[in-house]
């Protein structure tokens, strides 16, 4: 038995018995069986309703099972409006779930999220910059690409200016992440001020996150982000769950503490990135559905991990009906409706855990 198993065998102990994998798996059913009557009724409600039969129909004569095809303009509406918005929601709410996952297990703490380490404020400063300076060298992709490009450079300044002597502290991590995201707000101001009223207009729409403008080729050019870090991050479960013992009880079983936090920190990364660059600034899903399956179904990264993903899309698909739905004709910014749920639970997370450590001190 090597050590690994040994300790894989250790924190199973400590894993919440049977009663809480059943929880889960019982979860991960319902989560998923919600995204499946969650999707039809999406893609039927709108402005233009579309009878959820109709909507079924529509699919299935698509895939050549059968059904019947709609109106020109019921099947225009639905495939070149609403799913390719569905979509773009169960693949950016999948990456931000999952990145918050992540993001907790690699700190040890569950008030973590993808925003600690910069990249949310990073991919704003590349959007907000492409907007302000009229940059257009990519045509429409210009603003995805920047945004992409300065939160993956922002994970790395952050994790480069933290390191040192060959490894990387997690409090010195957190504390580099909150300077860096500093003077990325302050880019954002500077480059606001520089910006004429049309490109403040498009930025303050751009920073309230919206899938308004959701598209196939966004999708695309999700999918393969989405896809990556989707795959990878379960791979490093295991890990995870031995990293929560500490950095030097995992070293000693064994774990590779510092190659196994730059992985994981590129990952998320990359599904932060990825999913910002479209959708603009979402807050809260990252830091509230990983840690409601946790206080559901306990802290086994086995389940915690996809259950993230499922969950994550789950909740942004429903914000986004929401938001389209709540105040029709308008529509409500996703991320202010996020924020809005997300910012009461976050600080009732605060006093939940303070209660229970007596203290942060």
């Amino acid at each position: 038995m090597t050590v690994l198993e040994k300790a894989e065998r250790e924190v199973a102990a400590d894993v919440p018995p049977r009663r809480r994998r059943t929880t889960g798996w019982l979860l991960m059913v319902g989560m998923v069986a919600g995204l499946l009557v969650l999707v039809p009724v999406a893609a039927g409600i709108g402005a233009y309703p579309i009878p959820v039969g109709d909507v079924l129909a529509s699919v299935q004569h698509k895939v050549g099972l059968g059904g019947g095809e709609l109106d020109r303009v019921a099947e225009s509406v639905l495939w070149n409006v609403r799913f390719p918005r569905i979509v773009l929601a169960l693949l950016v709410g999948a990456s931000l779930g999952c990145a918050g996952a992540l993001m907790q297990g690699v700190f040890g703490n569950p008030l973590a999220e993808p925003a600690t380490i910069g990249v949310s404020l990073g991919a704003a400063v590349g959007a907000v910059a492409s907007i302000s300076l009229g940059l257009s060298f990519f045509g429409n992709w210009t603003l995805p690409a920047m945004a992409f490009v300065a939160g993956l450079g922002t994970v790395l300044l952050v994790y480069g200016m933290s390191r040192s002597g060959g490894r990387t502290e997690v409090v010195t991590l957190i504390l580099t992440g909150i300077a860096v995201n500093a003077f990325c707000g302050a880019l954002v101001g500077l480059f606001i001020f520089l910006a004429d009223t049309a490109a403040v207009n498009q930025i303050t729409f751009w920073q309230l996150g919206s899938l308004s403008q959701a598209t196939w080729s966004k999708v695309l050019a999700v999918l393969p982000c989405a896809a990556i870090g989707l795959l990878v991050a379960p791979v490093y479960s295991r890990r995870l769950d031995l990293l929560a013992l500490g950095d030097r009880p995992a070293r000693h079983l064994g774990v590779e503490v510092e190659r196994l936090r730059i992985v994981l920190i590129l990952v998320v990364a990359l599904l932060t990135a990825a999913a910002v660059s479209v959708s603009g600034v979402i807050v809260f899903v990252g830091l509230v559905v990983p840690h409601l399956l946790r206080m559901a179904a306990g802290p086994g990264h086995h389940f915690l991990v996809p259950g993230s993903a499922v969950g994550g899309a789950v909740v942004l698909l429903g914000a986004d009906l929401a938001a389209r739905t709540m105040a029709a004709p308008a529509e409500l910014p996703l991320g202010v409706l996020t924020a809005l749920i997300g910012s009461p639970f976050f600080f009732w997370l605060l006093r939940r855990t303070r209660r229970r450590q007596g203290g942060w001190a």
